[in-house]
């Protein structure tokens, strides 16, 4: 039986472009899924330098022309209809959210991909490491935290975190699991009390939904490629074209490619 685990790439970016819109966290098990930041050439700099100095929360994969759409990280892909769901910014302002962005691409546009937390979980999940936000069907749960993100060029703003209900007996290898993943965020930042964080309610993420905890979880802390939109917000640019969270785009590279 087919489901959302066992489509490949190019299946799932073919359910998006004709419109089919959900959070991708476990679809195309074993492939690598990524964050979208598309800017204004005369902006792409400040954002290549702000994820040079923020290499965690933001893992570059892949960089494009200015103008164009595709990626070297899948063959025939396009950025513009390819992602379930798409974010529209101007002067650092939410204005849409669209299934295709075709219409709103300029020619001026420098796409970056950046690494996903989500590409870690085909590798949490085949060591057994449960993954609750999975298992309840939901999208992964995103806080904003009180740590400020080193600034580059007109950009700056704080980091934002992917959170994981983890059983305590696990920590140790969702540590250890992860850390061998660095393109994707690597280990994590924080375990255990938010407020480290500066997060005051795990029941209310800024981003995706509320994940139930089972007995003896532990709430471990990723640095998470919804960042730069946090920086969008903080910096205002004057326009840019982002995912939306939780909703990425599908490669064709496998989650094996990024493990050391």
């Amino acid at each position: 039986m087919t489901t959302t685990a066992t489509l490949s790439p190019a299946q799932a970016r073919s359910l998006f472009r004709d419109d089919y819109s959900g959070p991708t966290t476990g679809w195309a098990g074993g492939y690598t899924q990524t964050n979208l930041i598309a800017v204004p050439a005369d902006w792409a700099y400040d954002v290549l330098l702000f994820c040079t100095r923020n290499p965690q929360a933001c893992p570059v994969l892949d960089v494009s022309d200015p103008g164009d759409p595709t990626t070297r990280l899948a063959r025939g892909a396009d950025l513009r209809t390819d992602l379930p769901q798409y974010r529209i910014w101007q002067d650092g302002e939410l204005v849409a959210e669209v299934a295709d962005a075709t219409e709103v691409w300029r020619d001026d546009l420098v796409a970056f991909s950046l690494g996903c937390s989500f590409t870690f979980e085909s590798a949490l999940a085949a060591e057994g490491v449960p993954l609750r936000h999975v298992d309840q069907g939901r999208n992964v749960a995103m806080y904003v935290t009180d740590r400020d993100c080193e600034p580059a060029g007109r950009l700056h703003g704080p980091l934002v975190v992917s959170m994981r209900q983890i059983p305590a007996d696990r920590v140790d290898d969702a540590v250890r699991i992860t850390r061998a993943m660095p393109a994707v965020h690597g280990g994590p930042v924080h375990i255990g009390d938010p407020s480290g964080l500066g997060i005051t309610d795990l029941a209310r993420p800024d981003f995706g939904d509320p994940v139930d905890a089972a007995d003896g979880d532990v709430p471990v802390f990723w640095a998470c490629g919804v960042t730069p939109q946090a920086a969008l917000m903080a910096s205002r640019p004057p326009y840019a074209i982002t995912h939306s969270p939780g909703y990425m785009f599908i490669t064709d590279r496998r989650d094996s490619d990024y493990r050391v």
